[in-house]
């Protein structure tokens, strides 16, 4: 183990001791699923339809996750034909949690800003 290990190894073990959390927001990596053929400028997405499946993978023979409804967001990093992988900005109205990834197809959003 590296001297940088260890630093980073105590200092999570501090912060969890003294009550902290930690979370990991997806990395470019891990954004970078493997079934995505491009990648986009991390952009945020607004919903627009109620009841859309928020899928597995980039199609609809992939089993959803949830339903997203009108106005919930998303963060895109990257898709597959016209499907992008994202996560939840927040708590959907459907009840996923916040961070959630998952596939939704690019025409059940209305609108991308960086």
């Amino acid at each position: 183990m590296t001297a940088l290990h260890r630093t980073a190894a105590l200092a999570v073990s501090i912060a969890l001791l003294a009550g902290g959390t930690m979370t990991l927001a997806p990395t470019a990596s891990a954004a970078s699923s493997p079934k995505c053929t491009y990648n986009l400028a991390d952009f945020t997405g607004t919903v627009d339809g109620d009841g859309v499946n928020y899928r597995k993978g980039p199609g609809t023979n992939y089993t959803a996750k949830g339903r997203l409804y009108d106005g919930d967001r998303v963060r895109v990093y990257c898709g597959k034909g016209n499907w992008y992988y994202s996560s939840l900005a927040k708590r959907s109205k459907g009840g996923l949690a916040k961070g959630t990834t998952g596939w939704i197809r690019s025409d059940m959003l209305y609108q991308l800003a960086g």
